[in-house]
């Protein structure tokens, strides 16, 4: 019998996590949406580390411009990760977001 509990519940346990797991964040961002964060977050990163290979501690300026990507968007930085998590749960759709990333920055070089 508690055998059959055990497997029960750990049944339930996964249907709950399911359920969770596509749940959209309160503060969504939509795909355009997340498309223009994380377009400008690379750009970020790139400055970031172009300047750390002047030598430069860019520990206070990553915070400053992160604060400024984020006032800019009208999020905060866990409304930014709620949403990084909830499509890391989609693959597809992450990965065509990152695609559509990948993309402004190819049509950028041209």
């Amino acid at each position: 019998m508690r055998k059959y509990a055990l497997l029960l519940g750990m049944a339930l346990l996964a249907l709950v996590s399911c359920t969770d797991r596509e749940k959209r964040p309160e503060v969504f961002l939509d795909e355009p949406q997340m498309v223009d964060v994380l377009t400008d977050a690379y750009l970020i990163e790139a400055q970031l580390n172009l300047t750390k290979s002047a030598g430069v501690d860019v520990t206070d300026l990553q915070i400053a411009y992160y604060e400024q990507l984020f006032e800019h968007y009208g999020i905060t930085d866990s409304v930014f990760e709620q949403n990084m998590a909830y499509y890391t749960r989609q693959p597809a759709v992450l990965e065509r977001i990152m695609d559509s990333v990948t993309n402004r920055f190819a049509k950028a070089q041209q």
